[in-house]
């Protein structure tokens, strides 16, 4: 009894804290097992032993051996291919070929490979394609045990739970009637989608930052006097004045030495502010570059997401000067310097000379206008890389060869022949994920073990009873749909697989329903920009605003829902 109260406390503290602040999920999996250690609610070794779950080393193998498949040809020859025919039959095209990469790979990395080349297409607007990209990425993903980390995930649960490991296409039969009524939802909800490269479309509004100088003209005067009021596609969103913020500008607010003015418009009004006397835009040796504007978008694997501008130094890492940001269609508030970068944000860089020579911008951003970021490897290397994944899977599939082993042989033969190098491997390690996926696995065994699952399962039992197991089955997957769209895929499995096991022997069924309704509900974040990494990915690429996003993703996920609540009790009898 004690230790399920100690245990309800750190998990609903967890919870709390997943839901309503900011600090990420990998920080409050560490805190929460680390609390339960200090508490005696776990020894070290058991703690420990959880970071070396198989599914996890297999899970961070892909991840690595996924490096030399981004440089193959075969993402080459996807990105050229899009560009021909109408866009029902590109949007067919990417949707198959997309969600067939991603149920091999990793799914970010598939996004991340396709998105430069989708937002220079000379034939259909970026915003028509890279929705649809990233919901069949995430649609692949459910189609084989490693297509996403959360089927992985959930498998490394099950199998600490004492059921037998789940089978590489036990997904596959689910995933396809998922990925069919998904696509053919996509193409009828394709008109939705807007149109951001129609030159009558409304400026997408990126976040301009200017400051007044003390010599300046605007100065003494007031906001309308010096003409701020009615520039074409911009508009005075803020001024910063010292540490004060002023909101909802006035046309009678007077201009002080030294107000930062921040501005919510169209980037190629740049020029057009740089006429105000004492305005400053661009600072220092940049600022004569307004003309050669570069755009960048921040990548899932920039080792400078949570942290902002200024603490970044951007000038000093990359020999550019930030002048705008845009997030979706999102206000940022405060001075540029002040922004968190997150994965999929457009920056407008300012680039001094030796911007473009930095070995570490393929590290740093997915696109970068003008410029290709994706190292290709020859055809003999990239047809070698694929056949032995291939090998690999099939040996693993054939029970030949354990998938681990295969993967980690992989591996090191790529470091060794020189297709990937030691610094891409360490910049992609997936620290985060190991530290939530560890930490989970722990913690869903302390609430098996404690009795504290069954305690939540008894009275879920007690609401859900009448309604039988079906009824109990379709509330799992309605609260990890909820949770996946609200925090992130893995923080959902981890929170719902203990009910969803203790729900099935309360009714005394097969698990095995509950924990694919756990693998396929985390995998149905379609509404929100910030539940899965390749919708954030895409966010400000496309130019899309939220309800972008709530227009398509709403009916993808009730019709998804439907779809896979329907299959899995007919492939996995209760």
């Amino acid at each position: 009894m004690y230790e399920q109260i100690i245990l309800t406390g750190i998990m609903l503290t967890l919870v709390g804290c997943l839901f309503g602040t900011r600090l990420k999920p990998a920080w409050l999996f560490v805190g929460a097992i680390g609390t339960s250690y200090l508490t005696g609610l776990i020894d070290l070794e058991s703690m420990l032993v959880n970071y070396a779950n198989p599914s996890l080393i297999t899970l961070i193998l892909l991840i690595l051996v996924s490096v030399a498949i981004e440089k193959t040809t075969l993402v080459q020859k996807l990105a050229q291919s899009l560009a021909k025919g109408s866009l029902s039959k590109s949007v067919m095209k990417l949707g198959l070929s997309t969600a067939f990469l991603s149920s091999f790979t990793n799914n970010t990395a598939v996004v991340a490979s396709l998105i430069s080349a989708i937002k220079d297409s000379p034939t259909h607007s970026p915003s028509k394609l890279l929705l649809p990209l990233s919901y069949t990425a995430i649609l692949g993903g459910t189609l084989t045990l490693i297509g996403t980390s959360t089927n992985l995930i959930v498998n490394g649960f099950a199998v600490d739970a004492g059921m037998q490991p789940l089978g590489f296409f036990d997904f596959t039969l689910v995933g396809l009637g998922a990925l069919f009524v998904g696509l053919l939802t996509i193409m009828v909800m394709l008109k939705y989608l807007p149109d951001n490269g129609k030159a009558d479309q409304e400026v997408v509004p990126f976040y301009l930052e200017g400051k007044v100088q003390a010599h300046s003209k605007l100065v003494g005067r007031t906001v309308e006097e010096n003409g701020l009021r009615d520039l074409k596609d911009l508009f005075l969103a803020e001024i910063i004045r010292g540490e004060r913020r002023i909101c909802a500008v006035t046309p009678q607010q007077e201009i002080l030495s030294g107000d930062v003015l921040l501005f919510v418009g169209d980037i190629k009004s740049v020029p057009l502010l740089t006429r105000f006397d004492g305005l400053k835009i661009v600072h220092d040796k940049h600022e004569k570059d307004v003309e050669h504007l570069v755009e960048v978008v921040v990548s899932q694997s920039s080792k400078y997401i949570g942290k902002t501008v200024k603490e970044v130094r951007f000038r000093e890492q990359f020999h550019a000067a930030v002048i705008a940001i845009r997030r979706g269609h999102d206000r940022l508030q405060g001075g540029l310097g002040q922004v968190q970068l997150q994965a999929g944000d457009s920056l407008i860089l300012a680039p001094g000379n030796q911007f473009y020579a930095l070995p570490n911008l393929k590290r740093e951003f997915v696109y970068i206008s003008g410029l290709d970021l994706q190292t290709h490897l020859k055809p003999k290397q990239s047809n070698l890389v694929l056949i032995s994944f291939v090998t690999v899977l099939g040996l693993s599939i054939l029970d030949i060869v354990p998938l681990v082993k295969g993967l980690l042989v992989l591996l090191v033969a790529l470091v060794f022949m020189g297709t990937i190098k030691v610094n891409e491997l360490k910049r992609r390690f997936p620290i985060e994920l190991i530290a939530i996926v560890g930490s989970a696995i722990g913690l869903a065994k302390l609430m098996i073990g404690t009795g504290l699952a069954a305690q939540i399962s008894d009275a879920l039992f007690f609401l859900l009873g009448d309604f039988g197991p079906y009824g109990a089955f379709i509330a799992i997957f309605v609260m990890t749909v909820v949770f996946t769209e609200l925090i992130t895929n893995n923080a959902a499995a981890a929170l719902s697989f203990p009910v969803a096991y203790a729900l099935a022997a309360g009714f005394g069924v097969n698990p095995l329903p509950f924990v694919m309704a756990v693998a396929f509900g985390a995998s149905a974040s379609f509404i929100s920009p910030f539940g899965y990494q390749t919708n954030l990915m895409v966010y400000s690429a496309g130019n899309y605003r939220i309800k972008d996003y709530v227009a398509m993703g709403l009916p993808l996920s009730i019709i998804y829902s439907i779809t896979v609540l329907t299959l899995i009790p007919m492939v996995f009898p209760f």
